[in-house]
């Protein structure tokens, strides 16, 4: 509950606009629908009623999951996850693949921790290529208005 709550509120506060932040007219949502490869990714988002969220000032750094990284999970996860009696759990999944701020693959160092809008960390490893928790960086530092996706061949889950 709490969690809906800040997303809600987040969004309610966040919602002032169109940003242009670096040049960058599309958000994230925009930018990642335009890439063709996130489907999953932005369906969930909808079920979850994160759109607005994501759609909203930020700045946020999405950690995005390909459509082939959720075609990876057992056979029917991601249909259950969609089901509205299931929203809270996908609400996590989705928001743990989120960290608040805009987080550049210069940032990144190795060992590091970084908070999650879900309220856990993830674990980030820079030796032999990037890693997320246990997903590759496959693609960095794609920038938009609100922020900036990293495409990971995975779908990160919190504990």
């Amino acid at each position: 509950m709490l969690r809906r709550t800040y997303l809600a509120l987040t969004a309610a506060v966040m919602m002032a606009g169109p940003a242009y932040a670096g040049g960058h007219s599309m958000d994230i949502v925009d930018t990642a629908s335009n890439a063709g490869s996130f489907t999953t990714l932005l369906a969930a988002a909808d079920a979850a009623g994160l759109v607005d969220t994501l759609k909203s000032e930020g700045p946020f750094t999405v950690f995005a999951p390909t459509d082939d990284a959720f075609a990876a999970l057992p056979e029917g996860t991601v249909e259950s996850l969609l089901l509205p009696e299931n929203k809270d759990k996908l609400t996590a999944i989705l928001t743990y693949h989120v960290v608040p701020g805009k987080v550049m693959s210069t940032d990144l160092t190795n060992g590091m921790t970084a908070a999650t809008v879900e309220g856990d960390t993830v674990m980030i490893m820079t030796e032999g290529g990037v890693k997320v928790d246990d997903a590759n960086v496959v693609q960095a530092d794609i920038e938009a208005s609100n922020g900036v996706i990293h495409v990971i061949d995975a779908v990160i889950m919190p504990e």
